[in-house]
């Protein structure tokens, strides 16, 4: 069998150079992160150790909910911690020393102790801070723009980086409320930041994620729709955190808000997975003259159950290596349906678009080769085309 890195091919990269630009950010995120966390338990003492399981506690179960919403076409492992990492180690460290500096030689010199505060709040803490989370957005649009295939994927980048962020700074607010008010004013704080508003961070910065989608998917705005995504995160992280001061009635607000702005990008994401879904049926049955695609298989990619299904008869038949090959060929199909979505827009240069076409040709054959060779003697064929053309081969001799 033809040996081949699938996922080099299914990230787009030359088969056998490692993503060096990748991993020196995850290390130098890492870098920061330990050097921020380092110095809070430096000045925390004893309460840092509880801030910090309480600021990690939720952090598992919203990634999984964020990662959720990319089951077509998941975006590569490595970059997804990029992201996060960026977040909570970059972006932080940045905001700590960016934040302090600008209160004590701008905004408390220029309005006073108390407006000064304010000012820093609503005006420069959002200007830093969704600029040094959105870096790490801006870099993936100028070094890797052909692995953001629609705003699901910028929605998902945008996320990470923002559930990094808000788990760090949550640790300060966390140790903040124990030294000042103790367990009672720490398990509200908790409440507010840890359960009812854990997303706060990620809806800000999912405004550039948008624009960064766009200008990575179409041909006009591509300048404009990131910026006007970035002055959009900066105008509501800008509102929440001058919520406070407005009371009750502007608390009210700005939560109404938030979830209004939620319930519109859980929509966004489904009416993208849905026009995926017919990329898919329009797209996939021309290469059925390849012998790499039946009508039974473009019916199996369509729906999210019927993967799984597959990939759990891959893994019954033929163990973790047909699993993979499975799982390998439906991303492979995938993206060769996006690409179309590139090559209708006009937002790919022609010989790229070739050569990543004859890539994942190329892996979902040898994937199809693994898991339909796989099958023990006496299996008729996978449950979604059982005895049908895309059922194990005879078995010869």
């Amino acid at each position: 069998m033809v040996r081949m890195d699938p996922q080099a091919v299914l990230e787009g990269r030359v088969p056998g150079r490692p993503p060096v630009g990748l991993i020196l950010g995850l290390i130098v995120s890492t870098l920061c992160a330990l050097v921020v966390l380092g110095a809070l338990a430096w000045f925390g003492g004893a309460g840092f150790v509880a801030a910090l399981l309480l600021a990690v506690l939720p952090i598992p179960p919203l990634i999984a909910l964020v990662l959720a919403l990319d089951r077509l076409e998941p975006e590569p492992p490595r970059t997804v911690a990029l992201a996060f990492m960026w977040g909570a180690g970059v972006a932080v460290l940045g905001a700590l020393v960016l934040n302090t500096a600008g209160m004590i030689y701008v905004t408390v010199p220029i309005f006073g102790e108390t407006e000064g505060h304010f000012v820093s709040a609503t005006v420069g803490a959002p200007l830093v801070e969704e600029t040094l989370k959105g870096a790490v957005l801006f870099g993936l649009l100028w070094f890797r723009r052909n692995e953001i295939d629609g705003f699901a994927d910028g929605l998902i980048y945008a996320a990470m980086v923002g559930l990094g962020f808000a788990m760090m700074e949550n640790i300060t607010y966390y140790m903040r409320a124990l030294e000042e008010g103790g367990t009672g004013q720490l398990t509200a704080v908790f409440v507010l930041r840890g359960v009812i508003a854990p997303l706060s961070h990620p809806l800000f910065t999912s405004m550039l994620g948008l624009g960064v989608a766009w200008s990575a998917t179409h041909r006009r705005g591509r300048v404009v729709a990131p910026v006007l995504g970035l002055l959009a995160a900066m105008v509501l992280h800008g509102l929440w955190n001058g919520s406070a001061a407005l009371g009750a009635a502007g608390l009210v607000v700005v939560y109404g808000l938030d979830f209004c702005l939620l319930l519109v990008l859980i929509v966004i994401v489904l009416l993208e997975r849905r026009g995926i879904v017919q990329r898919i049926e329009r797209y996939l049955p021309m290469y059925e003259g390849t012998g790499l695609v039946t009508p039974q298989d473009v019916r199996m990619l369509g729906r999210l159950s019927s993967r799984r299904a597959a990939r759990r008869w891959a893994r019954a038949t033929g163990g973790p290596m047909a699993a993979r090959a499975m799982s390998d060929y439906q991303l492979a199909a995938t993206e060769l349906a996006l690409l179309h979505k590139r090559a209708e827009r006009g937002v790919a240069d022609p010989a790229w678009l070739a050569q990543r076409r004859d890539a994942l040709l190329g892996l979902m054959a040898v994937a199809r080769q693994a898991f339909l060779w796989a099958p023990q003697h006496g299996v008729t064929g996978p449950p979604w085309a059982p005895g049908g053309p895309s059922g194990p081969p005879p078995v010869v001799g």
